[in-house]
């Protein structure tokens, strides 16, 4: 899973919108990194907000060309380094303690707080976590609409068979070697992403046990299962066929915890001769050639009724619709 940012290719822009560096504070006082990216269309209109809720281990540079992209569509969009990643991260891991869901409740709230509440809607896209982060804010009510990639329950058995096995190796060797070694899990020397603190291994790993994630945790279940079900904010989930991590029977798994979310599933198939995608695999969703699914998620939240006159979903039709793309 190589998250390098790759080089420009035939057809971007060449001068894409500016990223300014800001700094957040979660409400626990930790200090985060952050970027905006203000609305560039070629009219001048805003079309609304966009927050980056972004994958485990994955910093924030990884997302640039999306904000770009949705900056030249005219919305605002905010990427951030959850806390102990990227540019967010202590001077050293050994020793950083945190809770996973940390992440969500603290860092990922602060952005939602960095919007103003002015009248523009606010919109999140998701990746992975992200799509579980949600859920886990203090007010997903804030936002009008969530569109997230690759989300999934975690469980290798929904894996591939051969992914099935590499994962079971991370979990039951690998990882508790390296752990124990470093005193956090050193995913860098491993190609797999940023270094991932103590707490974040943990606790993954734990929930990675569960054919539906923290929703089968005991200890979990009830406080995860009724908070999910408060989520009422039109959600799409968007998972491709060869995502080893996240294919849909994962994401189906995970998101029916949103039960009253009314929320539409998307199987994207990347030999859709009409997307040009070739591979996706489970980071494939944000690198340049998935402009067309970018482009999806923005032509959604174009369709959602403005926040101030968006109707409730109808509590008698929540669940999983299925769309191919």
């Amino acid at each position: 899973m190589n998250i390098d940012n790759p080089p420009q290719t035939p057809g971007q822009p060449a001068s894409a919108p500016d990223s300014q560096p800001i700094t957040l504070v979660a409400a626990d006082g930790y200090r985060l990194a952050a970027a905006r990216t203000q609305a560039a269309h070629a009219d001048g209109r805003c079309r609304g907000r966009i927050v980056v809720a972004g994958a485990t281990g994955v910093p924030q540079r990884f997302y640039r060309r999306f904000a770009q992209h949705a900056a030249s569509q005219g919305f605002e969009t905010l990427t951030l380094d959850y806390r102990g990643i990227g540019l967010s991260k202590p001077a050293q891991l050994r020793g950083f303690e945190m809770d996973y869901l940390d992440w969500a409740r603290l860092d990922l709230a602060a952005a939602v707080d960095a919007c103003p509440d002015d009248g523009l809607p606010l919109f999140m896209v998701g990746h992975s976590y992200g799509g579980h982060a949600f859920g886990l804010l203090p007010d997903p009510g804030r936002v009008s609409g969530l569109y997230t990639f690759a989300t999934g329950a975690g469980w290798h058995g929904w894996m591939p068979p051969l992914e099935r096995l590499r994962v079971q190796l991370m979990w039951r060797l690998v990882g508790p070697l390296l752990t124990r070694w470093k005193g956090y899990l050193p995913w860098s020397l491993l190609g797999m992403g940023e270094d991932l603190p103590l707490g974040v291994y943990r606790q993954w790993r734990h929930w990675c046990r569960y054919p539906r994630y923290f929703f089968d945790d005991p200890a979990l279940a009830t406080e995860m299962t009724a908070r999910f079900a408060n989520v009422r904010v039109p959600i799409v989930a968007a998972n491709a066929l060869d995502d080893p991590w996240a294919p849909p029977a994962s994401r189906d798994a995970f998101m029916a915890g949103y039960s009253h979310a009314g929320w539409r599933a998307v199987d994207i198939d990347p030999a859709d001769p009409g997307l040009r995608l070739g591979k996706i695999g489970h980071m494939g969703y944000f690198r340049p050639a998935a402009q067309p699914l970018w482009q999806a998620a923005l032509d959604w939240f174009d369709s959602l009724p403005h926040p101030n006159l968006k109707p409730s979903p109808s509590p008698t039709s929540p669940g999983t619709h299925h769309a191919h793309a």
